[in-house]
């Protein structure tokens, strides 16, 4: 019984992070100069293929595609950080703040670092604008799996593991 109830925490708890660091990820992407640049400059050119598509007849094949692409995205930076530190924190019996708030926000940090591989091929010299992006957005994607662990923390973590023994709470 206990291990259902700890799955149902645990199902509630992913309901609250994954929107807790969609809207981080959102708020931090409006704040950051930067990021405010690359959203505008990527809508419109979003916009101009949508339109050009359809003023040519197309189906809209390619809008699809892109929001199917950036939905994975999303599922892969907010759902699948905190649901392997929860799911590692239930199994190790981890309990702490730092396991949740700073193991997803690594592990949401390194996700694209993961995926694209570490370094670049070729080994060329990077520019230091690039660099700085880079820097920014790994922030930004900590953030992001911070908060989403936090709120995962409070919801599930701060009672995962197995239960105490009875003798030793009771002082036996």
């Amino acid at each position: 019984m206990h291990l259902l109830g700890r799955l149902i925490l645990g199902a509630f708890a992913l309901l609250l992070a994954v929107p807790a660091g969609f809207a981080v990820l959102i708020l931090a992407l409006l704040v950051d100069p930067a990021a405010q640049a690359w959203l505008t400059g990527g809508a419109l050119a979003g916009l101009d293929m949508a339109l050009s598509d359809l003023s040519a007849g197309l189906p809209p094949e390619g809008v699809v595609l892109f929001v199917a692409g950036l939905a994975k995205a999303l599922f892969v930076l907010l759902f699948v950080p905190p649901a392997l530190i929860g799911l590692g924190g239930e199994v190790l019996g981890r309990r702490g703040l730092v396991w949740y708030g700073a193991g997803c926000g690594l592990l949401t940090a390194a996700l694209p670092w993961l995926t694209r591989g570490a370094v670049r091929a070729g080994g060329v010299a990077r520019d230091a604008g690039l660099l700085a992006a880079e820097a920014r957005l790994t922030l930004i994607l900590f953030v992001v799996g911070a908060s989403a662990g936090l709120v995962y923390w409070l919801v599930a973590g701060r009672g995962a593991g197995l239960t105490r023994d009875r003798r030793w709470t009771e002082g036996a």
